[in-house]
């Protein structure tokens, strides 16, 4: 990146002061003191500590600039501010207008990460493309991806996560994006929004910032959106595995590592995105549907999903060496998304035992012990040889399927037991065996999976 200092200030109407000529050029832009370097506009935020802290340490490091809420009695030059988030955001957003690249954005309670990956894969194969890295999602995640690209870039894809309502009204005000999708509403932050209802009004801010001309793409089968829709002024797409969506899907294959499907639109194309699930196929939808809007001919389309590069940490299918196939899912969960995986992972092919590891999913506030117990209908004694269940909230659905399986096959943990419950699981699993975890990132089962990488 680069913008004068004289840009800066205009950008968030704040007062330079110290000595520095408005002509100076900054490089960069960062938060964090340890990867400041020559060029950087140093931004304080105030956390479990006040950036303001760190801003001699910032210099020290190569700052040429800072913004501060306040008067500092020091010969550093620093932009004054009345808020350096609030300064942070409208500079991202002034510097998103200077550079002009076409926004993409993505929310939805699950799949977001994975949909933004297939997403940036899709537009890759054609324009020089940056999306959000890791969970940078937030109100200073989104803005500081904003930062982070140069003039080359045509296009960018912007995660939108969101805890409350508001959220995504601020993201997508900044990201002010061409097209913008939700990819599903689930019951992520359930506490916070009190109701599915509610949630879907919060993904539905996305729409605020949108462009005019723009275009919003959601599942056809969402009834929660469907009055919402109604008052969107901008185009509406949709997308799903029924009949009736605007781009709509056919399975032809599910596999441990790979799917197959056609779609209606492009009736004469095999598409394969190298990851399992119905789920996967209806983000790769989304993908397609912003592929077509942004005029990508369907052959590279094609190229770009069956090659897509998954963020780290979704699920993702790992190997010990005792050949022994795990799927860690273990980032976050909600009852709809662990169900659409239970729902993959019971189908499979096996040769070894299934065995299922879940945790607490968090954030669910009063109906967390319904929800949880919801599960029970995609754990089939059938199609499940052994279910470990971890934590206060799984113990509702531990009780549900006490009816219908065995003893010594349901095993249930108190979250003070985790060194408990990964002896447990790695006494049972064997070479064959296939393994899924899944839980809210906040229970810790990635440690349970790092144990079974290292003893098996």
């Amino acid at each position: 990146m680069k913008l004068t200092v004289k840009e800066v200030v205009q950008a968030v109407k704040g007062k330079l002061l110290g000595a520095l000529s408005p002509d100076t050029e900054i490089f960069h832009v960062e938060f964090d003191t340890r990867n400041v370097q020559s060029g950087t506009l140093f931004v304080p935020l105030k956390g479990n500590r006040d950036g303001h802290e760190f801003i001699k340490q910032a210099f020290e490091r190569g700052a040429v600039v800072t913004f501060s809420d306040h008067l500092l009695e020091t010969d550093t030059p620093y932009i004054l501010v009345e808020d350096t988030l609030k300064a942070f955001q409208e500079l991202a957003s002034f510097y998103l207008n200077k550079l002009k690249p076409k926004v993409c954005a993505v929310t939805g309670s699950n799949g977001k990460t994975t949909t933004k990956d297939m997403i940036a894969a899709v537009l890759g194969t054609k324009y020089i493309t940056y999306k959000t890295q890791g969970n940078y999602n937030n109100e200073i995640g989104l803005p500081y991806t904003i930062m982070s690209i140069d003039e080359s870039v045509e296009m960018l894809v912007l995660e939108m996560g969101m805890d409350r309502k508001g959220d995504i009204e601020l993201l997508t005000k900044i990201g002010n994006p061409d097209v913008a999708a939700i990819t599903m509403i689930g019951e992520s932050h359930i506490e916070h929004l009190g109701s599915r209802e509610g949630i879907a009004a919060a993904k539905m801010e996305i729409v605020q910032g949108i462009k005019p001309n723009g275009i919003l793409i959601v599942p056809a089968n969402e009834p929660l959106l469907k009055p919402l829709i109604k008052e969107v002024k901008q185009t509406v797409e949709t997308f799903g595995l029924t009949e009736g969506a605007d781009l709509s899907a056919t399975i032809l294959e599910e596999r441990k590592d790979q799917t197959s499907f056609t779609t209606n639109q492009f009736k004469d194309m095999v598409f394969t995105i190298p990851v399992l699930g119905q789920y996967n196929v209806s983000n790769a939808l989304v993908a397609l549907s912003v592929g077509n809007a942004f005029g990508v001919p369907v052959e590279k389309m094609v190229k770009g999903l069956a090659t897509f590069d998954m963020t780290k940490n979704r699920t993702e299918w790992l190997e010990t060496k005792d050949g022994i196939h795990i799927l860690s899912d273990v980032y976050n969960a909600n009852p709809t998304a662990m169900k659409l995986v239970l729902d993959s992972f019971s189908k499979l092919e096996k040769t070894g035992k299934k065995i299922v590891v879940l945790g607490d999913m968090l954030e669910l506030g009063e109906e967390s012990k319904e929800m949880h117990a919801s599960v029970s209908e995609y754990i089939k004694k059938d199609e499940i040889d052994d279910v470990f269940l971890y934590g206060k909230q799984m113990e509702s659905l531990y009780e549900v399927l006490k009816n219908s399986f065995d003893s010594s096959k349901l095993h249930f943990f108190e979250a003070t037991k985790k060194e408990v419950l990964m002896k447990a699981v790695s006494d049972k699993i064997e070479s064959g065996d296939t393994v899924f975890l899944k839980a809210s990132n906040g229970m810790g089962l990635k440690e349970v999976v790092d144990y079974l990488l290292n003893n098996h």
